[in-house]
């Protein structure tokens, strides 16, 4: 069993968004982001089959798709999606998410 304290780790960083490795297995990744307001991870995808959760820990934003969409993205809210579907996600408050990735990248 592993116990991690995201508050403890958490740090925002002026020179961009900071990302934490929680754990990494042959089964999951999990990565936590820290954002400072207007911060963001532009969109992206993966080229491989398998699917990611976005869980906002903390603070307010954005979920972002390659057509232009939005989502709100409010403390508590989670988004999952393929990994091969274009994501990224921008900080309208400090925000602090906790990325879920299957099989890991």
């Amino acid at each position: 069993m592993q116990r991690t304290s995201l508050t403890e780790v958490r740090d925002y960083r002026q020179t961009g968004f900071h990302k934490y490795l929680v754990h990494e297995s042959e089964n999951f990744k999990i990565l936590n982001f820290n954002f400072m307001a207007g911060q963001s991870l532009p969109i992206h995808s993966h080229d491989l089959d398998g699917e990611l959760s976005i869980l906002v820990l903390s603070g307010r934003g954005e979920f972002l798709a390659a057509d232009g969409a939005t989502l709100p993205a409010e403390e508590g809210d989670v988004l999952i999606s393929e990994i091969r579907e274009p994501h990224g996600i921008r900080a309208i408050t400090d925000m602090s998410v906790l990325v879920t990735i299957a099989p890991p990248i």
